[in-house]
């Protein structure tokens, strides 16, 4: 059972958020993890006391979230709960300061930044004296390419997510991706000029000799750098 369900909302928007609600809580209550099944329709509208047209309406809420998942002709299940409506969110948004002021732009870049630099400890405690090998290959292609006039977009983020990944922290990781790929939608239409290849090589250079000394106020100081350049894009 969802829930013995209340008297029924006189407002379709309230109507909607019990829906949601008492979804949410069935999924809550028993212990669903992704990919379990939920009731069929039939059986939710009988529980919740709704019509079929609210029920699915509240659903498709609910699936543009993430918290379930719809497969046509097999049923309904528990969603893995992505972010994509926060990405989806703040790429519109972002690229509606790309008219004005930035501000959208330089606020998930701070956010970024933020939690980049505070994972300074952990980051050196994890990788120690050693265990830097796919880091400074990564750095060597960097390096390569900006000597050849190249563009190495891949393998930045490779850098980025081979220094969080071992963390273990998957939210981390999903936070990251979104403030990535978000940020890489509107790179290309920053009004200032491109840094040069060579300085974006040298920043993950400089986060690499850091990592290796094992000092994590020097890391942090690092990153920072690393962000303070990429602001200059369009601070100038």
């Amino acid at each position: 059972m969802v829930g013995t369900a209340p008297q029924r909302p006189r407002t379709a928007a309230t109507n909607q958020e019990f829906i949601r609600d008492a979804v949410k809580a069935y999924i809550l209550d028993h212990n669903l993890a992704s990919g379990d099944p939920l009731p069929t329709e039939q059986e939710l509208m009988s529980q919740l006391g709704v019509g079929r047209h609210p029920l699915r309406e509240a659903m498709k809420a609910l699936q543009a979230v993430g918290i379930i998942e719809i497969r046509h002709g097999y049923g309904t299940y528990v969603g893995a709960v992505g972010l994509k409506s926060l990405e989806d969110g703040l790429a519109f948004r972002m690229s509606q300061s790309m008219t004005g002021d930035l501000r959208e732009v330089r606020d998930v870049l701070a956010v970024r930044q933020a939690l980049e630099i505070g994972l300074a400890d952990e980051v050196v405690a994890h990788f120690g004296p050693g265990g830097l090998d796919e880091l400074t290959e990564i750095v060597e292609r960097m390096e390569a390419k900006a000597d050849q006039g190249e563009t190495f977009a891949d393998e930045d983020w490779e850098f980025h997510r081979a220094l969080y990944q071992p963390l273990g922290n998957d939210l981390i990781m999903d936070l990251l991706a979104v403030f990535w790929r978000t940020f890489a939608d509107v790179n290309a239409r920053l009004p200032g000029d491109s840094y040069p290849r060579e300085t974006a090589a040298r920043w993950h250079r400089d986060l690499l000799t850091a990592l290796e000394s094992g000092d994590a106020a020097r890391f942090a100081a690092a990153m920072k750098d690393h962000f303070v350049g990429i602001r200059t894009r369009f601070e100038r």
